[in-house]
């Protein structure tokens, strides 16, 4: 483990919503035990997904599961801009390059069990990197090590990286922002994470405006609306 401090950069969060993260882990935690490794993706950019996928692994982590939050957004991530680090930051792509171990990637947060694995630097080849012997070595260590691993992946709708990272986990979820989504659209983005083989748990209707009278073609959803507005999106 690298002898780096990461400090989560907490935000206000309304009790309304972390509670609304706190029910999400909760129905992770129903969806059986063989549900370690859940990818997280969106249709397209700024839906909110990265927000979605610390809440969830910081919830997870404190019920006091044991929990790594896993960045493979190896083109765009904005993993690390949300947790406050000192000194040199090596990331997934350098072990995945081969250029370090995995033990100079892993990172402590402040938050108690919750783990985080940094993309790392922009690689020329980020989808050939997702590929390789080194992911399937270190996803097949960590499953053994910790209780749930949360990846927030790219959108599906706009790389392959996301179906790639998928085949690997055991279960996805797609975050969706409210209005902004066809439904056509979003029925490929989901056929595609179903395609990998991974369980597939469900949409989060992330951005909702729950003043409007009406939610637009998706329906109502409640208040899980209300996941992610705060802060930064992605």
């Amino acid at each position: 483990m690298a002898k780096i401090e990461i400090l989560y950069n907490k935000k206000v969060i309304d009790k309304d919503i972390e509670e609304y993260y706190n029910a999400l882990a909760t129905n992770i935690q129903f969806s059986g035990s063989h549900v370690k490794k859940i990818v997280i993706s969106s249709v397209k950019e700024n839906e909110g997904k990265s927000t979605v996928s610390i809440n969830i692994a910081k919830s997870l982590a404190e019920l006091g599961k044991k929990v790594l939050l896993l960045d493979c957004d190896l083109r765009k991530s904005s993993i690390v801009a949300r947790f406050r680090l000192e000194g040199k930051t090596d990331g997934l792509t350098s072990y995945l390059s081969g250029i370090t171990g995995i033990e100079n990637v892993l990172h402590d947060t402040d938050v108690p069990n919750l783990t985080i694995l940094p993309a790392g630097q922009v690689p020329p080849n980020p989808t050939n990197l997702l590929q390789n012997k080194n992911f399937d070595l270190m996803i097949s260590a960590f499953e053994k090590y910790y209780d749930y691993i949360i990846v927030d992946a790219p959108p599906i709708g706009v790389v392959i990286d996301a179906a790639i990272v998928a085949k690997k986990c055991d279960a996805s979820i797609l975050v969706v922002e409210s209005g902004a989504i066809k439904r056509k659209v979003l029925k490929k983005a989901k056929e595609q994470l179903e395609h990998s083989g991974a369980e597939f748990l469900g949409v989060i209707l992330n951005k909702l405006d729950m003043s409007a009278e009406n939610y637009g073609a998706y329906g109502s959803y409640g208040s899980y609306g209300n996941y992610g507005n705060y802060g930064k999106k992605k």
